[in-house]
């Protein structure tokens, strides 16, 4: 199993319109083979709850996660997202294993 935290710094005045395309891409993302979590996280501190959006992510597998962004939806939304975000932040991380 593997994790995305995808952190992104939305321009002013755009949160709502880009927490619309977000969410309304959700159950299309969650319904993926392989998809566990696609979770929207706002900050909780006030001066940042309007600027930034975290996704939560956990996948079967890298594959999945490549095929995910390799999915039509994926690609409409990154087109519909591009003019409202000022920055996004990818991490990928697997679970430590004893």
């Amino acid at each position: 199993m593997i994790h995305v935290i995808a952190r992104m710094e939305i321009k002013p005045g755009c949160m709502e319109q880009f927490l619309e395309i977000l969410l309304n891409n959700t159950p299309t993302v969650l319904a993926e083979d392989g998809c566990y979590r696609y979770e929207s996280c706002l900050d909780i501190k006030a001066e940042d709850k309007d600027r930034f959006v975290t996704i939560l992510e956990s996948w079967e597998s890298e594959e999945h996660l490549k095929a995910h962004l390799a999915t039509p939806h994926m690609a409409r939304f990154r087109d519909a997202v591009k003019d409202l975000r000022r920055s996004s932040n990818i991490t990928v991380v697997t679970p430590v294993k004893k």
